[in-house]
């Protein structure tokens, strides 16, 4: 009886799972419900095609606008050495070196910096759209660290830069820098002025005062390329950087563009900056320090000169090989000089034929000259080059 109770329930339960296996197959081949998705449909939306990047924020906007304005101003400039091959004894120019620049003028005048095309033989400037045009050397002027090519591309080829104003610059400001870093053209960093009054040493070992600092990222290849105001206006020329590894770390420096300003006139028409000068050749600084004295010593005086007018005395030998110290420079209009190179800053935006008063120390006196300017181009060949 037991058994065949127990028969019996295995028999129920065998009907009740083959029931349930049947309705599961008729279930799952039923046609979806509106609104369901169907068998192997998720609910996730549908991709849709990006838009024309109208939500991008205002600010992006407007960088975007900068880069596409200023960028066709940029040029990459390639230097080249010239070799001679050994075996075919033919003249190559070889790739020496890259850089920066910018149009300057529609005469085809490209502004970059005196180290981009230091030591090289011939340079090859790209246009922003791509085209090469061999390039020649204009003026150099190494003491600011500037330099002129020129090439001869058509005038609808060349977008002249806006020239903006480094006066009156904030730390704070945005500013863009475009250049050609390791050869990337036409690249855009951005960042802040950092710092303003910054001083920097030249290729020609002068001070450069007044300089810019900016944590956007310049790197080798930006140098001679332009620093840019939120306007896309030039405030400076991208120089150096400040960095123990070689890369950007973020401290970086550009000639102010009141020196651009300055010095790219004469390059153009002179090949080098005309400038004013006492007529005086100086000795080297180290003599002065040695003595404890902060100054400028006259070493020498240049005949006919503003300053042999003006009876500024020159080193002598004396008798014996003892020597007498001559004139110590220690201020021009005003401003202090403590080395020879503040000899030179302190008369470079005078004009030759003006008038400066020039305060010395002289036999433990101090007295006051009034010096007239010469042009340093005027002056013999032979004393050009060291005659301040």
């Amino acid at each position: 009886m037991r058994a065949g109770r127990f028969f019996f329930l295995l028999m129920v339960l065998g009907l009740v799972a083959c029931g349930g296996f049947f309705a599961g197959v008729a279930w799952s081949g039923r046609s979806p419900v509106q609104g369901e998705p169907a068998a192997g449909e998720t609910d996730a939306p549908e991709p849709r095609a990006a838009d024309s990047r109208e939500d991008l924020d205002p600010w992006e906007k407007k960088t975007i606008a900068l880069f596409e304005t200023a960028s066709p101003s940029v040029v990459n400039i390639t230097t080249l050495a010239v070799q001679r091959d050994l075996f075919s004894m033919n003249v190559l120019e070889v790739p020496q070196g890259s850089g920066s620049g910018f149009v300057w003028d529609r005469e085809g005048h490209i502004v970059t910096n005196d180290h981009v095309i230091a030591g090289a033989d011939a340079a090859q400037v790209t246009l922003a759209d791509h085209s090469d045009w061999p390039a020649r050397l204009v003026g150099r002027a190494p003491e600011k660290d500037l330099a002129v090519l020129r090439i001869e591309a058509p005038a609808d080829k060349l977008r002249p830069i806006t020239v903006g104003s480094s006066a009156d610059l904030r730390v704070g400001q945005s500013v863009y820098a475009i250049g050609n870093p390791f050869g990337f053209d036409q690249s855009l960093t951005t960042g802040v002025i950092s710092a303003v009054g910054r001083e920097i040493s030249s290729t020609a070992g002068v001070p450069i005062r007044d300089v810019i600092q900016t944590d956007a990222a310049i790197n080798p290849g930006n140098s001679g390329g332009p620093l840019l105001d939120s306007s896309g206006r030039v405030i400076g020329v991208n120089t150096a950087i400040y960095t123990p590894s070689g890369g950007s770390a973020g401290i970086g420096f550009a000639i102010p563009v009141h020196a651009v300003r300055w010095a790219v006139p004469d390059l153009i028409a002179h090949g080098a900056i005309r400038r004013p000068a006492l007529g005086v050749e100086l000795a080297p600084d180290g003599v002065l320090r040695r003595a404890g004295i902060q100054g400028a010593l006259v070493y020498r005086v240049a005949a006919g000169t503003g300053a042999d007018r003006a009876g500024l005395r020159g080193t002598r030998r004396l008798a014996f090989g003892r020597w007498e110290m001559g004139d110590i420079i220690v201020g021009i209009a005003g401003q202090p000089i403590r080395t020879s190179a503040d000899v030179l800053l302190a008369v470079e935006e005078k004009k030759a034929g003006e008038q400066v008063a020039v305060d010395l120390l002289r036999d433990n006196r101090r007295l006051t000259v009034q010096v007239v300017l010469a042009d340093a181009a005027d002056l013999p060949g032979a004393v050009r080059g060291q005659v301040q």
